[in-house]
């Protein structure tokens, strides 16, 4: 009897727990349905997760304003229904209760313009009655979304925290207030440093002189010796130069031409102090800057540059050497351009005999 007893006392004891353990399951359930909201946790068994979901900042750094947030998904909401609002809760957890991150605001955003994709093309107005949550609502909307959805809010401050991540939890609604859910998903963001990048830029004349070049690069230039061949009365004796030159001067360059005519001893060749064509049998010695065909010497000023040559050294066919002139200029910053100086040397029947030689010096000049 003692033994018959005391099974029927365990058995009631199991079936007192059992009893327990169901309602305390039923409790939780309640306090699930009751508490869900607070906890930002969706409480309709048939809401789906939004695909393909981003959010895109116009600028991470932390605490700027006046930051555009926009909202991409392939498909709003994942099934044919229509939305008619939509909130974006911005939070320091993915899940578990909501803590808004520190200094984000969203109480002066706007709709950067209307939602695409989302339903109707006008009408969708933005809520800003909670400082951490995007929302956008639309009571008429009877459009369901087609394709690609973006939703684009202007005016949000960004947290405050440098290099943090933060979260957006994106719900859809059937309804124009928040209530009944459709669907959600969860993006990660962060904040970041803006990188200082500076570069600091010197004033600059890039000037050689030479024999020869490859375009305009000073690195190829060389050569120092411009040989006129042998004098004769009869024909006129030339060669070339080459100078290449930029600047980043305000006001540009100037380059000047330095030295005497052609020399032996006491004797000289004419030098010509004003534009003179080139003529055989006169003692004449002279420099222009362009391509000629009396004789046919030199080229026209090559380049993406603005310089030119000067009105005096400019002309085709047109020779001239003063020392001190200046033969090239630009009146603004300029790229490089690479100028041909052509040389022309003549001889009188009377000319007397030696070896005429003259070193010059072209002198750059960057106004700044």
């Amino acid at each position: 009897m003692l033994g018959l007893k005391k099974l029927q006392q365990n058995y009631a004891t199991r079936q007192a727990n059992i009893i327990r353990s169901k309602l305390c399951i039923k409790i939780f359930y309640i306090l699930v349905l009751v508490f869900a909201p607070l906890f930002g946790m969706p409480i309709d068994s048939s809401a789906a997760t939004i695909t393909s979901r981003s959010i895109t900042l116009s600028t991470s750094v932390a605490s700027a304003v006046g930051v555009n947030y926009t909202l991409t998904s392939a498909a709003l909401p994942t099934v044919a229904s229509i939305v008619k609002s939509v909130n974006v809760e911005f939070c320091t957890s993915p899940n578990g209760v909501c803590v808004a991150p520190a200094g984000f605001s969203s109480a002066i955003s706007t709709l950067a313009s209307q939602p695409s994709g989302l339903g109707d093309a006008t009408g969708w107005t933005v809520n800003t009655a909670s400082a951490n949550q995007l929302r956008v609502t639309n009571s008429t909307n009877t459009t369901t979304p087609a394709g690609a959805v973006s939703i684009a809010w202007a005016g949000v401050q960004n947290p405050s925290t440098t290099n943090t991540t933060f979260y957006g939890i994106i719900t859809t609604y059937s309804d124009a207030s928040w209530t009944t859910v459709l669907d959600s998903g969860t993006v990660a963001l962060s904040t970041s440093t803006a990188i200082q990048v500076s570069l600091t830029v010197a004033e600059i004349l890039t000037f050689c002189t030479g024999t020869s070049i490859t375009g305009t690069n000073c690195a190829t230039i060389a050569g120092n010796t411009v040989s006129l061949g042998n004098g004769s009365p009869t024909t006129t004796s030339s060669g070339t130069s080459v100078m290449a030159i930029s600047t980043n001067a305000p006001t540009g360059y100037s380059v000047t031409i330095n030295g005497s005519t052609l020399t032996s001893g006491v004797d000289t060749i004419t030098a010509l102090a004003a534009q003179t064509a080139s003529t055989a049998g006169n003692s004449q010695f002279g420099i222009n800057l362009k391509a000629n065909t009396t004789p046919s010497v030199g080229s026209n000023v090559s380049g993406t540059g603005s310089g030119t040559a000067t009105a005096n050294y400019g002309t085709a066919d047109q020779f001239r050497f003063v020392t001190g002139d200046s033969v090239a200029s630009a009146l603004i910053p300029t790229n490089s351009n690479t100028f041909t100086v052509s040389y022309i040397g003549n001889i009188a029947g009377i000319t007397a005999p030696g070896i005429y030689a003259t070193s010059l010096t072209f002198v750059a000049t960057a106004n700044f």
